[in-house]
């Protein structure tokens, strides 16, 4: 089974949702017992159901996608060249809310090619829903309780939504707040803020139930291409703050610099700075 053109088989679509379903369970059961994170070299946290959930997604891609490279944020990989096929990980997005006992967590997974999402899922474990999308085919929300096939989910088609004139509903991050993105996210009059963790404030987003979402820190692909690769497919757009579309795959960098993620595209502010 192999990617196909510029959109993904719909058993493969199946398939790879399953890997990310059963990957939420571990999450779920290591959820349960006592805590054990450990810092990083970088200083961030990784926990057992970081690992765990990667172990099941990286043997479930190494079947489904046999020779397709996949780069993980705990299990690292080679650095991806500019106009390859690639997969990005992130197992446990959210660490500091799942550390915490918040339920803002989220497992990522992105098909990239030749420099852009082509497909995007985000699982949030706890709140049992996975959010997936193939850029230009659309994008839809399952219920769906972690471990359980995609079959058995209730489906959902989502859209963005078209920002009116007054106020809009803002994204934010709860863990990673900067001084660029208060000072941008003030020009926008009557704007109300909501404080989350982990790439469930892309889903947001997809899902028409925010605006816009601005991160004018650095941060890595696998923190944002699952998100946006749905965002792309559910209408909206992410981009670089002078309003390019984002390009993954730089050789030997993964780091994103800056992005705003947008609902509705007629809304972006052509510079943030």
């Amino acid at each position: 089974m192999t990617l196909k053109g510029d959109f993904l088989d719909p058993k493969l679509l199946d398939e790879l949702t399953f890997i990310v379903s059963r990957a939420a369970a571990e999450v779920i059961r290591i959820q349960g017992l006592p805590a054990a994170s450990r810092q990083k070299s970088d200083g961030t946290p990784v926990t057992a159901a970081d690992e765990a959930s990667e172990a099941v997604l990286l043997a479930g891609l190494l079947r489904f996608l046999p020779g397709i490279p996949v780069i993980s944020e705990e299990a690292g990989g080679a650095a991806a060249i500019a106009g390859s096929t690639y997969v990005l990980v992130d197992p446990l997005d959210g660490t500091h809310e799942f550390v915490a006992g918040r339920d803002e967590f989220t497992i990522n997974l992105a098909v990239i090619r030749n420099g852009s999402p082509v497909a995007g899922w985000i699982a949030a474990p706890a709140h049992k829903r996975i959010w997936r999308g193939i850029v230009d085919q659309g994008a839809e929300l399952l219920h769906l309780p972690p471990g359980a096939p995609p079959a058995e989910a209730e489906c959902v088609p989502i859209r963005t939504r078209k920002a009116g004139s007054g106020s809009l509903i803002a994204m934010v991050s709860r863990s990673h707040a900067d001084a660029a993105t208060k000072a941008f996210l003030g020009r926008f009059p009557d704007i109300r803020k909501i404080a989350s963790g982990s790439a469930i404030k892309f889903c947001r987003l997809a899902e028409g139930s925010a605006d816009i979402y601005p991160r004018l820190a650095p941060t890595m692909e696998w923190d944002v291409a699952a998100g946006d690769a749905l965002l792309r497919a559910a209408g909206g757009k992410v981009t670089d703050p002078d309003g390019a579309p984002l390009v993954y795959g730089r050789p030997g960098n993964l780091r994103i610099p800056a992005f705003i993620a947008w609902g509705d595209p007629a809304k972006i502010n052509a510079r943030a700075f």
